[in-house]
């Protein structure tokens, strides 16, 4: 009976943490007891998703984020404080490490809580800038809730985000409307290529200090689609570091409240929608890709057979050696984790999935077209004849894109020259039909010669003369 329950319990266990395919302890730093409150209906969508929420000050000295040098948590949300520096457990370098061990943050910022030095240098080492006065917010005119913010217009009503590219996924989209109260602007700069905006504010926003006594902001720090309100980090190892201008858009009220644009319409908000959106996002539980098999070998093409009939493999998986010029298939299976499990991964209609086969560089670089599906995975595959080049190759898809985990794989094999056995017989190369006859023309004449030689001796007459004393 006891080894029933135990069974049973780590198979619940086994549930739980398959929510998030990258672990559910998540560390909330708050120094607010009232957070707990506020954001009651956040926590409890997390918790109903399998999250173990630990509620930690950052000033607590006995908070580390690591112990026996592995992580003691998977991931972090941040909440404002009010004070300027945190404790001596979430130093940047400690946070940058944590990012590298395959921990995910998720950063929410407040107009009115200043950042502490030690987040604002976190943020300038991955080249997102804020303001420097710390307590200016996003403001507009044109698009803003006229129920709570009439007068200030810094509430700002924006639609879902669209895809960022036809060649990219949306896991932010829909079609309600998500509220942002007091936002801190973000600037994304240039040198970080691995940063992308997952909400941009309208053309006709701009950061601006309400504490400064001029009515109009001469020299704002960002204006329009400079302004990003949502800002990414997905790191080279899949790490995610997500950072939201506004936490009142996790509170309760803005959960479930009611807001009118300038339309005069009333409309309910879609912000816990797009909280979860953004936590599964950042948790890693939308937008991981997985491998599962992954074979090669050797084919032979019928070109009277249609489609992926024409192909048949030669020989077992997966050799460590091929030949120049030998017909070679690859085959590799993508899955997608959603939530809670794995499903077939498709590839858009505008973006490719591509093999390489390479050396210092690549020789060959061709699409991976899917030929079949299981009841997990999409396979991909594509046949090739190997070049005219022996050495040490690679078989390689890396495939990096926004929203999504990278991908890649390697696989080496050698690729060596025809053994002697295995050239073409010489009366086989029509090109050296020429020199073969002239290699018998020669056999031939230098017969006939000797024949000729042999058989034509001249005839010798006999001496006449004395023999002499």
């Amino acid at each position: 009976m006891y080894w029933l329950l135990t069974l049973l319990s780590l198979a619940l266990l086994g549930l739980v943490q398959a929510l998030s395919s990258s672990g559910n302890r998540l560390l909330v730093v708050t120094e607010d007891s009232a957070g707990k409150e506020k954001y009651s209906t956040f926590w409890g969508d997390l918790e109903s998703r399998g999250y173990r929420l630990s509620f930690e000050s950052p000033k607590n000295d006995r908070l580390s984020l690591f112990q026996h040098g592995e992580r003691a948590f998977d991931h972090i949300i941040f909440l404002p404080t009010r004070s300027k520096g945190l404790g001596p457990s979430l130093t940047p370098n400690l946070l940058l490490e944590f990012i590298k061990n395959n921990g995910n943050v998720l950063l929410t910022l407040s107009a009115e809580s200043p950042v502490p030095s030690a987040i604002s240098s976190l943020l300038l080492e991955l080249d997102i800038h804020l303001p420097p006065d710390r307590l200016s917010l996003v403001v507009d005119h044109f698009n803003y809730d006229t129920n709570s913010a009439g007068e200030k217009h810094d509430v700002l009503l924006l639609p879902q985000p669209p895809a960022l590219r036809s060649d990219v996924r949306n896991y932010f989209g829909g079609d309600g409307v998500v509220a942002f109260p007091r936002s801190v602007a973000q600037e994304l700069g240039n040198q970080n290529p691995l940063l992308t905006t997952i909400v941009r504010a309208p053309e006709t926003a701009y950061s601006f200090n309400p504490k400064e006594e001029t009515e109009t902001a001469e020299e704002p720090f960002a204006v329009g689609s400079q302004i990003s309100l949502v800002s990414s980090m997905q790191a080279r190892n899949s790490a995610r570091f997500t950072v939201l201008g506004s936490v009142e858009a996790l509170e309760n009220t803005w959960f479930d409240a009611r807001v009118r644009g300038q339309q005069g319409k009333d409309v309910k908000t879609s912000n816990r929608e797009f909280a979860k959106q953004l936590s599964a996002w950042t948790f890693l539980e939308t937008g991981v890709l997985k491998v599962g098999t992954v074979e090669h070998h050797l084919s032979t093409i019928t070109e009277s057979k249609p489609g992926d009939d024409s192909v048949a493999q030669l020989g077992y998986l997966n050799p460590k050696i091929y030949r120049i010029k030998n017909d070679v298939t690859f085959n590799i299976e993508l899955s997608e984790y959603s939530f809670d499990h794995l499903s077939p991964f498709t590839v858009l209609p505008g973006d490719s999935l591509q093999l390489e086969f390479t050396m210092l560089s690549p020789f060959h670089r061709l699409d991976l077209q899917p030929i079949s599906t299981t009841a997990n995975g999409t396979i991909f595959s594509t046949t090739f004849r190997l070049p005219d080049q022996h050495g040490i190759f690679a078989f390689r898809v890396n495939y990096k894109r926004p929203f999504l985990t990278n991908i890649d794989v390697k696989r080496e094999v050698t690729v060596r020259h025809f053994a002697h056995d295995e050239w073409p017989r010489s009366w086989m190369i029509s090109g050296a039909w020429t020199w073969i006859a002239g290699i018998w023309v020669t056999v031939a004449g230098w017969v006939a010669f000797v024949a000729i030689w042999l058989w034509s001796e001249p005839a010798y007459e006999r001496s006449q003369g004395k023999k002499l004393q």
